[in-house]
């Protein structure tokens, strides 16, 4: 069964950094195209990025040149690092696993984390 356990939310200040990660078990990590996504208190789950099993990768326009999505096939871990934070960044950050390509297309992913939150405070 695959499992998607994120970590590495916290509170920052504007202009801070986070990295989080996502410990993934239960397929061959490396064959599997993964993305980060994010959902704000009553808005809809949006994608960040996404990156493939060739290292492709795909960002919203709303954070690239400030995030940054890798993995280490070694540990069967991605990650998202956020830099210059912003307080819109705000939001319930997700893990997800299986889509076809590297897209930030929600209903292209069959597997879901539970979620790690990010506090960005002006």
């Amino acid at each position: 069964q695959v499992q998607l356990v994120e970590s590495g939310g916290g509170s920052v200040q504007a202009g801070g950094s986070l990295r989080l990660s996502c410990a993934a078990s239960g397929y061959t990590y490396s064959s599997y195209c993964m993305g980060w996504f994010r959902q704000a208190p009553g808005k809809e789950r949006e994608g960040v990025a996404a990156i493939d099993s060739d290292g492709s990768t795909s960002y919203a326009d709303s954070v690239k040149g400030r995030f940054t999505i890798s993995q280490d096939n070694a540990k069967n871990t991605l990650y998202l690092q956020m830099n210059s934070l912003k307080p819109e960044d705000t939001a319930m950050y997700y893990c997800a696993a299986d889509c076809p390509i590297a897209t930030i297309e929600r209903d292209e992913y069959n597997y879901w984390g539970q979620g790690t939150q990010v506090t960005v405070s002006s």
